[in-house]
């Protein structure tokens, strides 16, 4: 009898990935996997913990679960992940429906783990971060287009707001070889899009092989003739090199398109949150990275409300925004995480203040996205399609321009063809609905 087993990912990409594998080591160990977690035996929650409402993401959906469990729709329950890792000793003391409290170093252990759960044990298993295999078989569960290619594991900067390093360890890089074999056999199946992904995608290569070797790494995936788009996220700015700028400009599989995790603008803040930069230094990489690719989309966050933003620090923030006019941005309220530096820090500033100063970036955001999607009125442009919305009756896609899951769609009308999810059409843009550009397929 093949046991059924399921699993909800949640959180970043880099997570899902790690879900990915843990797919391949179930089936590999003939389990059987379900998409819908009501209907299996064991069922996986493969969780976050980076911020608080993450935290609360992942417990909502373990108590979920743990209903269906007490109903005897499924049998056990396990937990693995980020939430996992970081609460070793609570997890199960809190949330006692659960059968098995996986840290991320047994992850290549799981098939064991959920035979003893189904045979009734109850497990704490928390070998060392080190152990977490960052290379193996995966099950693709994106779209079978784009997928992400996960470069590295942990984390060396220590942002003082950061609980990735403790959680996730240090910084452990993939040999190229591998990641070339890997990005291989993901096109071989249908992959056109790569997504390069990693805590700090720039700091790639340094601890194996004692440079930065982001830029030799994209040359290489460039090779592979069945990718067309590649793209690159997470890059922090003091790592943006000439060599890695041209290797964007220059070679046509890579998407011009670079996320680039700001946080803040002013030094002393930057400072304090152990970043480099001031709003002077990061305008004028801002501009070399706009005037040597200059059909660049950059991609930046920003966090209000850390400790001792004071409203001066807060308005030179509003104006760096303003100025810059990011395509894409996003902007969090500052999460205090117990065991960071920053948690400690005096001047902590009022939920409702940080959310406040939230809300009026993302309002400026949306102004200037508006003003972006007015101007993009009449081009043409080429768009990866994701598939029909049979709601408004036309399909959807992304541009080069837009990542998947945290970017917008173009919607666009065919006339009587049906084009392929996964292939690529020329549009032309004749209007927008919001933020998101409308058009018409050439």
């Amino acid at each position: 009898m093949k046991y059924k087993v399921g699993i909800v990912s949640l959180g970043c990409a880099k997570n899902q990935v790690d879900a990915e594998m843990l797919l391949a080591k179930l089936n590999k160990n003939e389990f059987e996997i379900v998409e819908d977690v009501a209907m299996c035996d064991a069922a996986i929650v493969n969780t976050c913990a980076f911020i608080e409402p993450a935290k609360q993401e992942s417990i909502e959906e373990i108590l979920e679960l743990a209903k269906l469990k007490a109903e005897g729709q499924i049998k056990c329950l396990i937990v693995t992940g980020c939430l996992a890792e970081r609460y070793q000793e609570d997890v199960m003391k809190q949330l006692p429906e659960i059968d098995a409290c996986v840290g991320i170093g047994a992850n290549d252990k799981i098939a064991e783990i959920i035979t003893k759960t189904l045979q009734g044990e109850t497990l704490e298993v928390f070998p060392p971060k080190s152990c977490l295999q960052l290379e193996g078989d995966r099950i693709q569960s994106t779209p079978r287009h784009y997928a992400y290619l996960k470069i590295a594991d942990g984390c060396d900067n220590h942002c003082t707001y950061c609980a990735i390093p403790m959680i996730r360890g240090k910084y452990r890089s993939r040999t190229i070889e591998n990641l070339v074999k890997e990005a291989r056999w993901l096109a071989e199946g249908g992959v056109k899009e790569l997504i390069i992904i990693a805590q700090d995608t720039s700091y790639y290569g340094t601890d194996i092989y004692g440079e930065a070797k982001l830029p030799e790494l994209l040359k290489e995936l460039c090779k592979i003739e069945d990718l067309k788009w590649i793209r690159v996220l997470y890059c922090y700015p003091e790592r943006i090199t000439d060599e890695l700028i041209d290797t964007i400009a220059n070679e046509d599989k890579i998407v011009k398109y670079l996320d680039l995790p700001l946080q803040h603008c002013n030094k002393d803040l930057l400072k304090v949150m152990n970043r480099k930069g001031s709003y002077e230094e990061l305008s004028a990489l801002i501009k070399k990275l706009r005037d040597r690719i200059p059909s660049l989309t950059l991609r930046s966050t920003f966090i209000t409300g850390f400790p001792g933003e004071t409203e001066e620090q807060f308005e030179e923030l509003s104006k760096f925004v303003d100025e810059i006019k990011f395509k894409r941005m996003g902007c969090f309220p500052y999460s205090q995480e117990e065991d960071t530096p920053a948690a400690k820090l005096p001047n902590q500033i009022d939920e409702d203040i940080k959310q406040k100063r939230a809300e009026i970036i993302f309002e400026q955001q949306q102004v200037i996205m508006e003003k972006y999607a007015e101007e993009s009125i009449g081009q043409q442009v080429e768009v990866l399609v994701e598939g029909f919305d049979r709601y408004a009756e036309c399909y959807f896609g992304r541009t080069a321009g837009d990542c998947p899951e945290v970017d917008g769609n173009i919607f666009f009308t065919t006339g009587d063809i049906k084009p392929a999810t996964g292939s690529f059409v020329q549009v032309k843009i004749t209007d927008f609905l919001g933020i998101d550009p409308v058009g018409e397929m050439i």
